[in-house]
């Protein structure tokens, strides 16, 4: 039978390949060969050039109980090429450069058809071990035991697949260990500035935790014009870094003459930041950031996940005099298949830095590394190459 014109000889068949497979809660990835299956209707199958880790990955990597499970496929910020497509997909076809995001973006339900929502109602966003729309595995190792998905991306594979409701189509000539990072971590802390809070420009932002998620922050506010972003960490060196990204006043967290970090925003800013943004992952930090931000508008927006079950506690008296907001945003509340093209436009037109967030780069045998990296605080985001 004659190939159809423009199918991959792969195509509709599993594929053989290379994945960095995490066996046990907290120990080192190990390569192996897995089988890729081709994808099912509305999915799309990847070939990863490269893919960064993200502090996401580690925390679920050391996650002993549901939603950890093993073995699992982690790695969920990547650039790839389209191999092959499954029925019903149109938007994307075979050798396009494309984006796998966590986020869903269908294009159908009534918060992607609006402007104020990127919580899909089609795709809903949940921390499953399998496929969006089928509760299935595309992986398997070679004794035929089933690989956990990861983020509905799984980027620590040489191939992998992914629903097309997750697929964002990028410029080709964006190059990959840059665009790579696009995928959730800096467009979450841009995102979260530019598109939840909407900061304005002659604001002040308050910034808690400057790793790459608070950094993308400080990159979004720059770009929104903030005069003043103050950047609250236990590490000192990260003023410097923070510079980089328009970070303007550092508040040491670890050191703070007994004072409440919000009694040191308050005094410093003279009645607390019009917005702060909470980028850890601690009910107390949140609590800080909600005191540190202005009465009559000020606005803060929680990006750092907790431990499950963890609670937040605010007085009714404080919530009705002070006519503050307090808000979540998941990926920044960006819609990955309008929004991603416009923060790489700003890349390319170099108003967006995104150079700065890749400090170390390895090969697919190294990503062990990447981990020690990032869990000793000596990375931002390192791009582990599949072909290098």
């Amino acid at each position: 039978v004659a190939m159809e014109a423009g199918k991959s000889p792969t195509a509709g068949k599993p594929i053989r390949c290379r994945a960095a497979v995490s066996r046990k809660p907290g120990e080192p990835l190990a390569i192996e060969e897995v089988t890729v299956d081709p994808p099912m209707p509305h999915e799309v199958r990847i070939r990863v050039i490269c893919t960064s880790l993200c502090h996401s990955d580690v925390t679920f990597w050391r996650m002993k109980d549901p939603p950890g499970y093993f073995p699992r496929i982690f790695g969920h910020e990547a650039v790839g090429i389209v191999e092959s497509v499954g029925e019903n997909v149109g938007e994307v076809t075979e050798g396009d450069v494309v984006i796998p995001t966590f986020m869903s973006d269908c294009g159908e339900c009534e918060d992607c058809k609006s402007k104020k929502s990127n919580l899909c109602s089609k795709l809903p966003f949940k921390v499953s071990p399998w496929m969006p729309r089928y509760e299935t595995s595309r992986f398997k190792d070679l004794n035929g035991e089933v690989l956990y998905h990861f983020l509905f991306v799984s980027s620590f594979v040489e191939y992998t697949v992914v629903d097309v409701a997750h697929v964002t189509k990028i410029d080709p000539a964006i190059p990959p260990n840059r665009a790579c990072v696009i995928g959730c971590g800096v467009s979450t802390g841009v995102g979260a500035a530019w598109r939840t809070a909407n900061v304005e420009a002659g604001s002040t932002v308050a910034i808690f935790g400057l790793g790459s998620i608070g950094l993308a922050v400080a990159e979004g506010a720059r770009l929104c014009g903030a005069a003043r972003i103050i950047g609250v960490d236990i590490n000192p060196d990260k003023f410097e870094i923070g510079k980089k990204f328009g970070v303007t006043d550092f508040v040491n967290a670890g050191n703070s003459d007994n004072k409440a970090l919000s009694q040191v925003i308050n005094e410093m800013t003279g009645g607390g930041a019009d917005y702060c943004f909470e980028c850890v992952g601690l009910a107390s930090l949140v609590h800080e950031a909600y005191a540190s931000c202005r009465k009559g508008w000020g606005k803060t927006v929680v990006l750092g996940v907790d431990k499950p079950g963890s609670q937040l506690t605010f007085s009714s008296f404080d919530v009705l005099h002070s006519g503050k907001s307090l808000m979540g945003s998941l990926f920044g509340g960006l819609k990955a298949k309008s929004d991603i093209p416009i923060l790489l436009r700003r890349y390319v037109d170099k108003e967006l830095r995104l150079d700065e967030f890749v400090t170390h780069e390895v090969g697919f045998e190294d990503i062990n590394k990447a981990f020690e990296l990032l869990i000793e605080g000596k990375s931002l985001r390192c791009v582990i190459w599949m072909g290098k």
